[in-house]
Order: structure tokens, then sequence, then C-alpha cells
């Protein structure tokens, strides 16, 4: 008889390390097999734009098996049995049905010689669905309620060795005193990033949410710029965003974060000229300055004027380094973002 607390406690400093998402997972499912007897076991990732799952790790399972898992099939069927809710794991006896009834069983399961088994949504914090697990067994006998209680007690740790956002919440805590922030996914939309607040800045469709998403996708693995607070010309203030590319090991769904924080030093610079110098980064012209800000080539040339005493530069060109490499610049809403190696 294994020891139960002591294989727990393993499985928790597992699912606590700081190995790469797969080389978690693969090391949970050793050390839930130490807890929870299987002949083969499947943990995957829910995908924040689907019902699907990507595969992670598996123990004893063949490729073709796998690639059915992870298809489309599976996670209709996960879905009609109610196995994604939150509740204790389910198995093929468990059903009100015949399990020849559920495909997965009937196409892939059963042929591969499983006849019994468990499966389980992962949830980490809010509700919010990380991943699935299933063990699997070629006896007939149905799982006992130890083992069924055992493994829904793991579901937590289980989340939480898998969840993706413990990648990029160490990257967050970065930002000194980020006071939001939001996921920003591969289709431009956002997600809650756990431990901080929400913000209309960050909801979907915001402009700070788009310029973010246009950076991380251009391939910047870090941004920082300012944006008005209560309009244009800023009658609130500034604040801080920084956009911020995922860790590889991240699923490419979810390309990074985008943080609120307080505004750095200002350096005089008023609302005006954060602006000219957003333009200035984009590389635009004295002249395409002036025709967007819709002002007088010579007011641009006393803009530049002022912004090159405050930043303590010489020319244009270094204003512009300086004013991007300390995130001292108001981007525009209608160019694209600027161009850097």
């Amino acid at each position: 008889m294994p020891d139960l607390s002591a294989a727990s406690l393993a499985l928790i400093e597992i699912a606590a390390s700081s190995a790469p998402i797969p080389e978690r997972a693969e090391a949970l499912l050793g050390g839930l097999r130490r807890l929870v007897p299987f002949d083969a076991a499947w943990v995957a990732l829910a995908e924040p734009l689907s019902s699907g799952y990507t595969s992670l790790a598996s123990v004893d399972l063949d490729d073709s098996t796998l690639e059915f898992l992870g298809g489309p099939v599976t996670a209709r069927d996960i879905e009609m049995t109610g196995a994604n809710q939150a509740r204790f794991p389910i198995g093929p006896s468990d059903l009100p049905y015949p399990a020849e009834e559920v495909p997965t069983w009937t196409e892939c399961l059963l042929p591969a010689g499983f006849r019994e088994g468990l499966g389980v949504a992962l949830f980490g914090p809010g509700g919010r669905q990380v991943g699935f697990v299933t063990v699997l067994s070629g006896s007939k006998e149905p799982p006992s309620p130890e083992m069924r209680h055992r493994l829904g007690r793991l579901t937590s740790v289980l989340a939480h060795g898998i969840d993706p956002m413990r990648s990029l919440l160490p990257a967050a805590r970065l930002v000194r005193g980020a006071t939001a922030g939001a996921v920003v996914r591969a289709d431009g939309g956002t997600q809650p990033l756990p431990g901080l607040a929400d913000h209309a800045l960050l909801a979907a469709g915001s402009p700070v949410v788009g310029i973010a998403h246009a950076e991380i996708g251009a391939g910047h693995v870090y941004t920082s710029f300012l944006w008005p607070v209560g309009g244009r010309h800023a009658p609130d203030g500034h604040t801080r965003v920084t956009a911020l590319a995922s860790a590889d090991d991240v699923p490419a769904v979810l390309t990074g974060m985008v943080l609120l924080s307080p505004p750095p030093y200002l350096r005089g610079l008023t609302p005006r000229e954060l602006e000219v110098l957003g333009l200035l980064v984009n590389g635009c012209s004295n002249h395409a300055i002036a025709s967007h800000l819709v002002v007088a080539p010579r007011t641009v040339a006393a803009h530049l004027e002022h912004i090159l005493v405050k930043l303590g530069s010489q020319t244009r060109t270094l204003a512009a380094v300086r004013a991007e490499r300390d995130g001292l610049y108001v981007p525009p809403l209608t160019l694209a973002p600027p161009r850097r190696p």
C-alpha cells in the first residue's frame, strides 16, 4: 500500500513547480498514478476560444487515441455527458444510458481495450475551466467510491498544476504598481487576469487592447505607453499601459497581457507633447504630424523644440528613442504601431 500522504504532498509539489506546463502535466500524471491507479490517462487544456481541448500529456495511449481525444468528437461528448461541469468524476457506468451511445467510447476507447474510467473537468480560480483529466482501465469493474472521491479531491491540485495563468502572473508582477490587467487572446479579445482588477480600458474592443494586441502580434515582447484618462486631452491625467508577450509554454491562443499602472514622471511633458511624441515614435514627419493633429507645421516645430529640451535630446530621433524606451508617449489611434526590430 503506497504512502498516500507522501504521494499527495509529492503531487502538490509537482503542481507548484516552475517547470514548463507540459513537463508539469506529465509529472502530475506520474504522481497521480500512485494515488489513483490506472492503466492509461490523459490530461488536456481547455481552449479559451472554443469548447475543445488541447492534449498536454498522457500515459500509455497511442498516437491515434490521442488524436481522437484531442478532437471535436470527444469535446462534444464531454459536454453532452456533463463532464465539463464542476462535479465529481464520472465514468461510463454513471451514465443514464449505455456507454456505447457515446462515440468516444465506441469509436476510440473500447477498440483500444478500455472498459472503464473516470473523467473530470479542472477549474481554476473564479470558476474558469482550465482543462480536463481522464483515467482509464481495461477492467470492466467500475472505479471504487474511494478512487472516485480521491480523484475528486485532487482536481484543484491538478488544475493548479496545468493552469496557463501560472506562467503569466510572474511576468505581470514585474510591472510595478499594476492596478488592473487582462490576458490578450489571439482573436483580440480579453479575459481576466487572476489577482488584478478589471478596467474599462481593458475590455475587448478598447483601443488600448487593440494597440497592445497589435504590438504583441508584431513580435514585441515588451511595450509601454501612456493613455489619457477622461478624454483625449487627459483632464484626469494619464495611466501607464504595458503590453507583455506570453512565455513560450503558454498556449498560443493566449498571446500576452495588458496591464495598467500609475504613470511615470512625465518630465513636464504636456498632453499635446505626448501626442506629438507618439507620432514621432511612429516615424511621422513634421508635415504628417501637423496633418494628423490638424495644426500648422510651425506649431509642430514649437512642440518639438520644447520636447527636445524636456527630454534632454539633441535630435528628434534621439527624442523618439528615449520616449519609446521610457514609455513617454501616447500612441496615435489611426496609425499602425511602429515597426521595431
